[in-house]
C-alpha cells in the first residue's frame, strides 16, 4: 500500500491551486457534452441526469464512491493502471479533487519488431471531484493507493459542544 501526499488548502474559498482551474475546465467540457447528448436524443425532458453521467464518463470521471460512518467520509476511487506517483489529491473543508495522469510511450518500432497500425493506449487523464455534505478537518485527511483503488479518509469537522453557563440570580 502506498502513503499519498493531500495538497491541504484550510479555506473553502481559496481557488488559487492550478488544479481549481482544472476542474472548471473539465466542468465546462462536461457540460457540453451533456448538452450534445441532450440535442441528439431530439431535446426530450426527463433525460437530463443521465445526459450529465454520460457526459461524465465519457469525458474522463473514474468510478468512485463516498461512505459515510461516524466521525468520518471515506472516498474510494478507482485507479486501475496509476502508481502513486501519477495522482493528485488536493482537499478542501467541503470538496476533495483527486487528478491522476500518466502518458503512455511506445518506442517506434526497431528492426524485427512489428509495424504498429493503430493503437488505443494513450495519455491518460482522470479527474474526479466530490463535494462533501459537512466540512472535513483537511490537516487530518489522508489518502493510500493499494491494487489500483485510491482511498481517502477525511475525518468530519467535530461540533463545538455548548456549555451551559449559570448565571446568578439577582437578589
Amino acid at each position: 500500500m502506498s502513503q499519498l501526499k493531500v495538497q491541504k488548502v484550510r479555506a473553502t474559498n481559496d481557488r488559487t491551486l492550478p488544479i481549481f482551474a482544472e476542474v472548471d475546465q473539465l466542468a465546462e467540457r462536461i457540460r457540453m457534452q451533456a448538452y450534445n447528448l441532450f440535442a441528439h436524443r431530439g431535446a426530450g425532458d426527463g433525460h437530463a441526469l443521465d445526459d450529465w453521467l454520460a457526459a461524465e464518463r465519457e469525458v474522463c470521471w473514474p468510478a468512485a464512491e463516498l461512505a459515510e460512518r461516524e466521525g468520518e467520509f471515506l472516498l474510494s476511487v478507482a485507479l486501475a493502471g496509476f502508481g502513486a506517483a501519477d495522482i493528485t489529491v488536493t482537499a478542501t473543508p467541503r470538496e476533495i479533487i483527486v487528478k491522476a495522469g500518466r502518458k503512455q510511450e511506445r518506442a517506434s518500432a526497431g528492426k524485427g519488431e512489428p509495424k504498429l497500425r493503430w493503437t488505443e493506449f494513450r495519455s491518460d487523464n482522470v479527474f474526479r471531484r466530490v463535494e462533501l455534505p459537512t466540512p472535513v478537518e483537511v490537516e487530518k485527511i489522508s489518502a493510500s493507493l493499494e491494487n489500483g483503488l485510491l482511498k481517502i479518509r477525511a475525518p468530519k469537522v467535530q461540533p463545538v459542544e455548548a456549555k451551559q453557563i449559570e448565571v446568578p440570580k439577582k437578589a
